[in-house]
């Protein structure tokens, strides 16, 4: 009998498709194809993301559908595109994301990741690979920057994985609808996964968007103008419901490529209308705002994971003139009264 297919969140857009077994020895993937896996070993990841968004227990034995990708992520994998055919692949993201494992968190080390073989291609009526990037490509816009005039876009980053700024920018959201502003949210880069704009929504966003809305499997690795198109697009999407704010989360920290390429981007940070840096401590916080002072952007405020310990928050303030909130404060919409500050350092 032959074998369900699990398929993941990411592939949603997949329906019809044949099962090509000979590329799979001669095909080296790019960013966005379709195959089907066989699981052979769990590691990392027990679940996949499914296309109905719900976790999906995995097994050896199991075949999904994923799409080849990349991933950047200090608290856990770092990962590529093969660069030849191999015997065994790796899940990088529950989502979908599937490439070859170059480093990992050392929390993961023992763990590792869950191991693939690549069973063969999901190939259309033509028997030309399915790619999810190229299944989306027309709804890709090229970057205008005029979408950011008709609303006011609050960006939040911060120092690192897991600093606190996909918290910050929900209570933010929540604070907006609180306060009884129409918001919508953007999760701009990562690895597709829908946990991040899903709190959003649940937090009262009106509308919600990713880059995984789209096709991408992940983002790390993207050419710059791929990204300003991917804003572009993304924010005409979530613009369908008039927001008065529009929240953009940039994931991992300041020094992650695709990061730091849009925030030294003077066409993209012309359209940011304030800036909320999440960082984990006093120290990340206080030299996270100086780097970004080297990026010519004044930060509008602080939050993050520091502003749990009231301690820490005394430590920064001492040393940092910006309004420091709390996730409560942002949440009552505390926050209102700095947003229209400009982020731009006067020549």
């Amino acid at each position: 009998m032959e074998k369900r297919v699990k398929k993941t969140y990411i592939c949603k857009g997949v329906k019809n498709y044949s099962v090509d077994y000979k590329k799979a020895l001669t095909h080296l993937p790019f960013a966005g194809d379709v195959a089907l896996f066989e699981v052979l070993t769990i590691g990392k990841h027990t679940q996949v993301q499914s296309e109905q968004i719900r976790n999906v227990k995995i097994i050896p034995g199991d075949v999904i559908m994923a799409a080849f990708g990349t991933r950047y992520a200090t608290e856990q994998f770092e990962g590529y595109l093969p660069s030849e055919i191999a015997d065994e692949y790796h899940i990088l993201g529950a989502g979908g994301t599937v490439g070859i494992l170059h480093s990992s968190h050392k929390k993961f080390e023992k763990t590792g990741p869950t191991v693939l073989r690549l069973i063969g291609y999901a190939v259309d009526g033509n028997n030309n690979i399915i790619n999810t990037k190229k299944m989306c490509a027309h709804e890709m816009l090229a970057f205008s920057g005029a979408g950011s005039s008709l609303t006011k876009v609050i960006l939040s980053i911060g120092s690192s994985m897991d600093s606190g700024k996909t918290t910050t920018a929900a209570h933010l959201v929540n604070g907006f609808k609180n306060t009884r502003y129409k918001t919508a949210f953007i999760k701009l880069t990562g690895t597709v996964f829908t946990k991040d704009k899903d709190l959003a929504y649940d937090m009262g966003a009106d509308m919600v968007a990713d880059f995984g809305d789209v096709g991408f499997p992940s983002t790390y690795m993207c050419r710059e103008e791929e990204l300003l198109n991917l804003y572009e697009t993304l924010l005409a999407k979530v613009s369908v419901c008039s927001p008065d704010y529009v929240v953009i989360e940039i994931a991992d920290g300041i020094f992650q490529r695709e990061t730091a390429m849009l925030l030294t981007n003077h066409k993209f940070m012309a359209g940011i209308d304030a800036v909320i840096f999440s960082a984990g401590d006093s120290l990340s916080a206080v030299q996270g705002i100086k780097t970004l002072q080297d990026m010519h952007i004044n930060a509008t405020a602080l939050s993050g994971l520091f502003t749990a310990s009231p301690l820490l928050m005394r430590e920064v303030k001492e040393r940092v003139s910006l309004p420091i909130f709390t996730i409560e404060q942002l949440s009552e919409g505390a926050a209102m009264n700095v947003l229209g500050r400009s982020i731009y350092k006067t020549a």
